[in-house]
């Protein structure tokens, strides 16, 4: 497996693949891989004959008060991961290159960006559309491969790639989860015993949601309402938001007519650790 610490080395190992005939597959990550990032690298195993993995904690997705300097970073743990997994090629371009000094140029998704994590966030889904625009570019990749879990991420790049005619595939893998049905995240690491306890309730909400859909529900506010009692079974979970939003514009819906996207954001009270997750609705990203 070969380490590149450059966009130009990582240009030059793109173009020296394809004019091997060899199909590029890319997985964007921030490093501290999990059993979710090792099952994205798998599916883009199933559809390209090369696969890149690329570790680069991103600044400009952060906010000012959220956890850039905290993130977990573990960079040989991850080097071991993504080796065992079959990957080619990690890709670990440095900050200077891709933010040198005076930069000044960024990706904005309109509409796609005003609800759910980009009204908690402000400003990160630009950062995340800038630095995917950035790694495409520079891996050449022919393929992409991101996961459910961070569902209104996918719309967004889907929508820049549509949009901006990016000659790149997009596949989305199911989310992975703990066997108590907590989504698996890098962030899963902050929480504490008791709050890892009571975490698995915010997939418990979205599936007792999801049945009552199932059995012809489709007024949106009893679908939320929902998942708010079961929520309550804990004590340290709160709510950011529970909504249901339409997968063109993600826009909140009052009565569901078609495939439809019902997220949770969730923060606990001990660590402030941000939770996310979801279930489709009638479809699939």
């Amino acid at each position: 497996m070969k380490i590149i610490r450059s966009c130009a080395e990582m240009r030059e190992y793109s173009l020296a693949a394809k004019s091997a005939g060899s199909s590029l597959g890319l997985v964007p990550t921030m490093g501290a891989l999990h059993d979710g990032h090792i099952s994205l690298l798998k599916t883009a195993a199933r559809h390209c004959d090369n696969i890149v993995v690329s570790i680069f904690v991103n600044p400009i997705q952060f906010g000012p008060q959220e956890d850039f300097e905290e993130y977990p970073r573990q960079f040989e743990r991850d080097c071991e991961l993504a080796k065992a997994a079959g990957c080619g090629c990690v890709f670990v371009p440095p900050l200077e290159e891709m933010y040198p000094e005076n930069y000044s140029t960024y990706v904005t998704v309109e509409n796609l960006t005003d609800a759910l994590c980009g009204a908690c966030r402000p400003g990160h889904f630009r950062g995340v559309a800038t630095v995917v625009l950035k790694l495409f570019n520079t891996v050449m990749t022919d393929t992409a491969v991101f996961g459910a879990k961070d569902a209104q991420q996918v719309l967004v790049v889907k929508r820049m790639v549509e949009d901006l005619n990016l000659p790149v595939r997009i596949i989305v893998s199911p989310t992975l989860r703990e066997s108590d049905g907590l989504a698996m995240s890098s962030r899963n690491a902050y929480l504490s015993p008791k709050e890892r306890m009571e975490a698995p309730l915010i997939y418990k909400g979205l599936t007792a949601a999801k049945k009552l859909y199932d059995g012809g529900l489709r007024d949106s506010y009893q679908i939320r309402k929902s998942v708010l009692p079961v929520l309550n079974e804990g004590s340290l979970i709160r709510p950011e938001y529970v909504e249901v939003v339409d997968m063109v514009q993600v826009k909140p819906l009052d009565e569901i007519e078609g495939p439809a996207l019902l997220a949770i954001s969730c923060r606990t009270l001990n660590t402030g650790t941000r939770l996310i997750d979801n279930v489709v609705l009638g479809g699939s990203l």
